[in-house]
């Protein structure tokens, strides 16, 4: 069979995590998504991940549910491109996926979930939206903190967590993982309600 013309296993929900390939940004604010997603695909005893969808994806089973799990390898302002072709191959609707995200204008470790809305000015987010032409698009942002005075944001996201906040957001990385696995079980609302605290 031709490489890439593998037949794709039906998800009933898939979790987006963005983030940057490479090393060099695994530790960095803008990687949390990928973070959580590494936890979530450790926690579900994934075995195997494997390159598609322009990213690495892999699939695990939750409570009879298939789950898809899906890091995009296209940079982060280019999100969508990844979930786009995803999406299509997969034959989900945007309610079926949760974007888990990094957000510099929440407090360090505080995590919000939203069933849809603007990207608030989160470009990976924003590439989301644009690709699947809608905001009805399920996401849950972990904050990151703000840039201290006098440093542009674009540095900001890209540095890595200091060591006295990188206890803070090891345990909203975990609290994330709990909420995304909510989410694929118990839906949007009711992950709100338990999570949004």
């Amino acid at each position: 069979m031709l490489f890439g013309l593998r037949r794709t296993e039906p998800v009933d929900r898939l979790i987006v995590g963005i983030g940057n390939p490479g090393p060099e940004y695994a530790q960095t604010r803008h990687n949390v998504g990928f973070r959580v997603i590494n936890l979530i695909a450790k926690q579900l005893g994934v075995k195997r991940e494997e390159a598609k969808f322009k990213g690495i994806f892999a699939v695990a089973k939750l409570n009879g549910l298939t789950i898809g799990l899906l890091k995009p390898l296209t940079y982060v302002n280019l999100s969508g491109h990844s979930v786009l072709e995803a999406v299509k191959r997969l034959n989900l609707a945007p309610e079926q996926i949760l974007v888990v995200l990094d957000d510099a204008q929440l407090p360090l470790g505080k995590l919000r979930l939203r069933a849809k809305g603007s990207s608030g000015g989160h470009k990976g987010l924003q590439s989301i939206i644009e690709a699947l032409q809608t905001e009805n698009i399920p996401r849950l942002r972990i904050g990151i903190g703000s840039p201290p005075e006098g440093v542009e944001m674009a540095t900001f996201v890209l540095s890595p967590f200091e060591p006295e906040e990188e206890k803070v957001i090891v345990e909203a990385i975990e609290i994330a993982s709990q909420a995304a696995r909510f989410w694929a079980k118990e839906g949007i609302e009711a992950a709100m309600q338990r999570f949004n605290r």
